[in-house]
Parts: C-alpha cells; sequence; structure tokens
C-alpha cells in the first residue's frame, strides 16, 4: 500500500478532485463508507454520496470554533493505494483501513472523545480517501510532523496482514555491505563504483555525486567542471559518510585530504625546525621567522590580540573588563617583544665566535702537530752524530775537530 498525504483549506476545496469535476474523461461517483463526527449536533450520514459531508463543513467545524487560531489548512486528506497485482478490499475493509490510519496518526486515538472528526470516501477501486480535520473537539491541535512516518507504517502493517507483502528470508551473508571505490580516473574525472543499493547511492548524492545508470551499471561522477582541490575533498568525505554507514570504501590515494595548516600547525612546524637547527646560523634563521619585528609570528600575534580588544569594546562597550583582559595580553607580548629585540644579534654574534673559536682550535692543532714532528726528528739527529743542542735551539751545528791518523789532534 502507498499513502499520499495532503492539505486544504475547506473540505468543500476537495469537491473537484474527489467528484472528478477537473477531469476531462469524466465526472465520478464518490461513496461514504465510514465516517466519525464526534461531537456533531445533528445526525448525518455513515453511508452513501459524500455530498452533505463535504459541502456543508462537518468536518470543518472545530477549526471554525477555534477562529484565528486554526491553522491556515486545517483540513488533512490521505489517499491510499493498494497493489494492482492483488484483489480489490471490500468497502468494510476500507473503512477499517481508514479507521486504523486516524487511530495511528492519533488524530482520533481509540476511545478518545475529542479526537478529530474523519471520513472515509471512495471514488475508485484499489483506494480509499480518509479527509479528517486537524482541530480536535476539545480545541487543541494535531501535530502533524511524524504522520507521513506513522501512516505508511501502518498501510506496510496492513499489506502484510493482508499477504500482499512476500516475505523473504535474510542470512548474514545479506547485511554485508558491498565494496564502494571511488577512483580518480586518468581523464580527471571522479567515479565511484560499486554502489548497488539505495543508501549508498543517496549518501553519494548528498555528497554531490550525480548517478549514472547506463548497459555499464550504476555509478556515480563528480560533474568535470568541479575543481581538482574541491573534488578532492567532496570525494574525502563521501568516503567519511559511507564508512559511517558501515561500508567499506576504497579511496584513490590521490583523493586523500591532506592536514589543515593551521596557525598552531605553522607555529609546530618551526618549533621542529628550531630543534633540529645543526649550528647557530640555522637557529638564527628559524627564529627570524617567529621574532622579525615586521612580519614576525609574535607580532602578528600581538595584533590580533589587540584587534580582539577593539572589537570588543566595538559590539558591546559594557565588556570592557573582557576587552581589557585581551589588551592587557597584548601589551604583556609588546613587553616581551621589546625583551627581545636584541636576541638575534646574540644569536649572530654566537655564530660569529663560533666561527673564531673553530680557527683558533684549527691554529692549535697545526701548531701541536710540527711540535710533534720536530720532537720525532731529533732523536735520529743524534744517532747521525749532531748535538743535541742544535735540535733543541734551532742553532747550526758546531763542527767536531778532526782526528789524525795517529790519533792526533791538529
Amino acid at each position: 500500500m502507498i499513502a499520499h498525504l495532503q492539505r486544504a483549506t475547506t473540505t468543500a476545496a476537495l469537491i473537484p478532485a474527489l467528484y472528478g469535476l477537473d477531469d476531462p474523461r469524466g465526472s465520478l461517483r464518490p461513496r461514504l463508507i465510514g465516517a466519525d463526527y464526534r461531537g456533531a449536533d445533528k445526525q448525518l450520514p455513515l453511508f452513501g454520496d459524500p455530498q452533505e459531508v463535504l459541502d456543508g463543513g462537518v468536518l470543518d467545524a472545530p477549526a471554525l470554533r477555534i477562529g484565528a487560531r486554526a491553522p491556515e489548512q486545517p483540513v488533512w486528506m490521505c489517499s491510499v493505494r493498494s497493489d494492482p497485482r492483488h484483489p480489490d478490499l471490500s468497502d468494510a475493509q476500507w473503512a477499517d483501513v481508514a479507521r486504523r490510519l486516524v487511530t495511528a496518526t492519533g488524530l482520533a486515538p481509540a476511545g478518545d472523545p475529542h479526537g478529530c472528526r474523519w471520513a472515509a470516501i471512495r471514488n475508485g477501486d484499489q483506494s480509499v480517501h480518509v479527509v479528517a480535520t486537524v482541530v480536535r473537539e476539545d480545541g487543541y491541535l494535531h501535530g502533524t510532523y511524524r504522520d507521513p512516518f506513522h501512516v505508511q507504517a501502518e498501510c506496510t502493517r496492513i499489506a502484510a496482514e493482508l499477504g500482499h507483502l512476500t516475505r523473504t528470508v535474510t542470512t548474514a551473508k545479506d547485511h554485508r555491505m558491498p565494496v564502494i571505490t571511488i577512483n580518480a580516473e586518468p581523464s580527471g574525472s571522479i567515479v565511484a563504483t560499486g554502489t548497488s543499493d539505495d543508501l549508498s547511492a543517496t549518501l553519494l548524492r548528498h555528497a554531490g555525486f550525480q548517478q549514472i545508470d547506463d548497459w555499464h551499471g550504476r555509478r556515480h561522477r563528480l560533474p568535470t567542471t568541479t575543481p581538482r582541490p574541491e573534488a578532492a575533498s567532496i570525494a574525502a568525505h563521501a568516503a567519511q559518510m559511507l564508512r559511517a554507514a558501515r561500508y567499506s570504501v576504497d579511496l584513490d590515494p590521490k583523493l586523500h585530504l591532506e592536514p589543515l595548516d593551521t596557525p598552531g600547525r605553522q607555529i609546530l612546524h618551526l618549533t621542529d625546525a628550531i630543534r633540529g637547527a645543526a649550528d647557530f646560523a640555522e637557529l638564527a634563521g628559524v627564529l627570524d621567522e617567529l621574532l622579525d619585528p615586521d612580519d614576525g609570528m609574535l607580532v602578528r600575534l600581538q595584533e590580533a590580540l589587540e584587534t580582539a580588544s577593539e572589537q570588543i569594546t566595538d559590539l558591546d562597550p559594557d565588556q570592557h573588563e573582557l576587552s581589557d583582559r585581551f589588551g592587557t595580553a597584548s601589551d604583556q607580548l609588546v613587553t616581551t617583544q621589546a625583551e627581545l629585540a636584541e636576541v638575534l644579534d646574540e644569536v649572530q654574534l654566537a655564530t660569529s665566535n663560533t666561527a673564531g673559536t673553530a680557527d683558533v682550535l684549527a691554529a692549535d692543532d697545526l701548531r701541536t702537530r710540527a711540535a710533534l714532528a720536530r720532537s720525532t726528528a731529533a732523536p735520529a739527529a743524534n744517532a747521525a752524530g749532531a748535538p743535541v743542542a742544535a735540535a733543541s735551539t734551532g742553532l747550526p751545528p758546531v763542527p767536531a775537530p778532526a782526528v789524525g791518523a795517529a790519533g792526533r789532534t791538529r
């Protein structure tokens, strides 16, 4: 069974549709098959021609009593059709269907004398029209927000009881979600395949994909005019929705979203660069991004706090305490900037001192190596007969006295 709800200003406005007066193929002959007029002050028909009920304002009376409190469209009509593949129901059966619908929605609960007035009308086969007012006899209004859900649920229940629904036995395998693949094709278009069920198709359409049904089967594609960054974002968020619905999603790695480059993440990157500085020169370059007096992160933060203080005052001058808190924080950053004004020069000086120290160490190393070389050369000279003093003083050696054949000295 399929139900369709609509509203009208008066029951008389439904006469053209129920009687077929606006249908060029000919008029219809509606018949009343059941009704409940609640507190009506006169006897009214329960069967036969509904003209008196529709045109006499019987169902409209509760809305007229409350005057301006009545909604603009107080008349409620539910049209129900049964499956044409099954035999039509009798008038008594359709009347019972109408009674169950007004009970399920809460329009006319069983045993409630102050419920809404209603009437069931037939003007063709395989269908019934339930006409009611949303104003109860006690003057309260019926809330119609959940009516579509209650009506369709009751129609499904009735169809099952009549045997109009085919019951199937489901197994655990039937509840396995299909695997959905979202790929970026070489042509540049982004296509989702494997969406054979209606839920996944609805989620993809909600994300911005267009459904295509052809001889290839059902698939979804983003419009080719979508910019690539936006398309990647849509695909990634569609994958998140599908996974939340317990689908298995294979998302192309090229469509994964990169983390947003937030101000906090930028400072975190700067902190990592400071920690990884190999020398003072590299550290000074990184600190310049943080402490630059014109465009550094510290001065931009101070400007933001100062602007917040001014904006709070502009929005509400009475919030002066809140504005002062931001102003105080801004002043503290100004003081911090003044204290760190010369810090980059000191880091650069540390760089120069480090370079001078290295030169001194290199010179000392050369002198040490020369001294070691001279100290190892001295024993060799002694072995050749050279005086030790020559090696230690650096003076030319004194020649040794000549010795004759007889051993006498000349």
